[in-house]
């Protein structure tokens, strides 16, 4: 399963042809989080169109499942950020819960924001955006 980040998400909305093109040939299901699924919600509220937005944020959202915290994910997370903040490498509780769920889920995520997940151990992801 792939995993799609906020950004990636925006640069489908946006219409950016190779991120579009790449979720069309991915063989595995694409699903996204809640917290991306918010976070896009967000985008649309504070836009200068925000009733466009929001009603192509829903439509997009429909297209895929939006995955919540499980409580497997909800350990991942508690363990991952305990060891975070005692390393000194705070990550967002945002990114952090992304992450947990994917580890979860054995999922990968798909970013344009890999600096912050490497910090995740067990963590997959790929960059649709750059590479």
């Amino acid at each position: 399963m792939r995993l799609l980040d906020t950004d990636t998400c925006v640069e489908i909305l946006r219409g950016n042809e190779r991120v579009i093109e790449r979720r069309a040939t991915v063989a595995d299901s694409v699903a996204t989080t809640w917290i991306t699924a918010s976070e896009l919600y967000f985008g649309a509220a504070k836009s200068h169109r925000p009733k466009n937005n929001h009603a192509l944020v829903t439509r997009f959202l429909a297209t895929l499942p939006i995955l919540s915290l499980d409580r497997s994910a909800a350990e991942i997370f508690g363990n991952v950020k305990v060891r975070l903040q005692r390393e000194g490498r705070r990550l967002t509780d945002a990114d952090l819960f992304i992450g947990a769920i994917a580890v979860a889920q054995d999922a990968t995520v798909v970013t344009g924001n890999r600096r912050h997940y490497d910090r995740i151990p067990g963590l997959k992801w790929e960059d649709w955006i750059r590479d």
